[in-house]
This record gives structure tokens, sequence and C-alpha cells, in this order.
């Protein structure tokens, strides 16, 4: 993403920023659907941030992890939105109910039986709302646990603890065939 970003601020590269797009629209609208629960909203919120990077690619100079800042980006996004739209009690709802869990496919699942799968699925959509964002942010979005914890607002014993938990209910799923 950096050497994206870096052709972004230097040459005001449009296919750079298209690229960019690209690869990393899906995985911001999934979080940001996460938040608000509705396709459409998450789509127009992950929409402008972007463009706003590309609007202000020449101030953007002292973002050092532009990965963090646009996840953040997004968040307060979505929080605006849901401050503005309905009390923090049913929002709580909205995200919960609106939260799922996607594991991609690669050729090591392949190898994995179908009933450990469903085990491990389960475990994972078992999990609170908070753990399973985490455990997504981590394990699928591929963000450290410090940025998850700056991303969320959260301390980083608060990442490890909901980590550790999501981790021993896998094991847990895992081992109890």
């Amino acid at each position: 993403m950096q050497e994206l970003v870096i052709r972004i601020r230097e040459n005001e590269d449009e296919s750079a920023f298209n690229e960019l797009y690209e690869r990393y629209a899906h995985k911001f609208f999934q979080f940001a659907q996460s938040f608000v629960g509705e396709r459409e909203i998450a789509e127009e919120i992950v929409n402008d941030v972007l463009v706003k990077l590309w609007m202000e690619r020449n101030k953007n100079l002292h973002i050092k992890n532009m990965q963090v800042y646009l996840y953040a980006s997004i968040k307060n996004g979505c929080l605006n939105h849901l401050r503005s739209v309905s009390s923090k009690k049913n929002n709580e709802i909205k995200v919960t109910e609106a939260y799922y869990f996607h594991l991609s496919i690669d050729p090591s699942q392949i190898l994995i039986s179908k009933e450990l799968s469903d085990n491990m699925l389960k475990a994972i959509n078992e999990l609170p709302a908070r753990c399973k964002l985490i455990f997504k942010m981590v394990k699928e979005d591929d963000l450290s646990c410090k940025e998850v914890a700056t991303i969320l607002g959260l301390s980083d014993k608060t990442i490890f603890a909901q980590l550790s938990i999501a981790l021993k209910k896998l094991d847990s799923a895992i081992h109890s065939k």
C-alpha cells in the first residue's frame, strides 16, 4: 500500500489510486459494514474517505502508516454516521446483527475436514461481536494488534485479551471432536 500512496502523493498518479481502490476497497467495505450494517452506507463512507485521500494527497505527507490512517478514518466516518442516525443502544444492536465473518479459502483449508471447518466457523460465529471484529482484523486483514488497538481506540491489553478468548474458543472447537 505504501508504494501506491507514494505514487499518489508524489506523482499524482491516478492509476496508483485506482490500483489502491481495487486492492483494498472490498476489505474497507466489509470493515465499514461491520459498523453500519448497510452495504450502501458502508460503500459511501469508504468512497468518501478514499476520495478525500485523493483530494488531499499533498496534505497527507506526515502520515506514516496509511493503512491504519484509512481504517481509522473509515471507523470515524461510520461512528459519525451512526451518531447521526440513532441512539448508541440501537447502534450496538445493528453492529452485532450486521457483523459477519468471512473465511477465505486457501489450499490448506481444502485438507481440513468439513466437520472441523464447521466447528471452527461455529466457534467464530459464537464469539462476542467485538471479539469477532478484532479476530477478523488481525487474522483476515493482517493488521497488527497495535494497529487494531489504534483503529478501535482500545488498549493493546484489550486486543490481546480478545484475541486470547477467540483463540481459546477455536482451540476448543478443534480439539472437541
